[in-house]
């Protein structure tokens, strides 16, 4: 859109003179349709929902005079039509950058290393033999192994990875609340 356009309360007036001929019921259905918007873009994880839904207002409007003679249907697709191109855009848009993370803190790490240690001695055999085996490898070899191992227990590889993902919640929880008593 150019950058260098600005509504103006005449392009307004012409936009809710599209919208209906009743100015009252014309109002309404501004903002009906802007509330959608925010919604249709809220619910795509947008950050600026309400930023983005007048963007799509302000393009349906500077475009009005170009299709208000022929346009033809329901006034309120149109604009979802417009949305979703503003939602294209939206998501080609490089994302900022994220601040950079504050340095780790040895103290933490080591702690966090020691209550991991600790929690994998409390698990099962079996289940300490299964974390330890599936994250062993990297990359293609790490890729082999876990399936040498699914055959070795005589599992099927996605009863694997379950089985490695619900010992990793289990470490996970262990692990966290071994370093909230360390730190009380």
């Amino acid at each position: 859109m150019n950058k260098d356009w600005v509504l103006t309360q005449e392009s307004f007036d012409a936009l809710l003179a599209w919208l209906d001929q009743d100015r009252e019921q014309a109002g309404r259905k501004y903002e009906e349709i802007r509330v959608r918007l925010i919604r249709i873009f809220t619910c795509r994880g947008c950050l600026e929902p309400e930023d983005l839904a007048d963007e799509t207002i302000n393009r349906v409007t500077k475009r009005l005079k170009d299709i208000e003679a022929d346009f033809e249907g329901e006034r309120a697709k149109y604009f979802y039509g417009v949305a979703n191109k503003v939602h294209q855009e939206y998501l080609r848009r490089p994302l900022p950058p994220l601040p950079p993370a504050p340095p780790p803190d040895s103290d933490q790490i080591e702690l966090e290393d020691e209550c991991l240690e600790r929690c994998i001695e409390k698990l099962a055999a079996e289940n300490r033999f299964l974390v330890v085996e599936y994250y062993r490898e990297e990359k293609k070899a790490k890729i082999d192994h876990r399936r040498q191992l699914a055959e070795k227990l005589g599992i099927a590889l996605n009863a694997l990875r379950i089985r490695a993902y619900r010992t990793r919640v289990l470490l996970l929880e262990c692990v966290n609340n071994c370093v909230h008593e360390a730190a009380v």
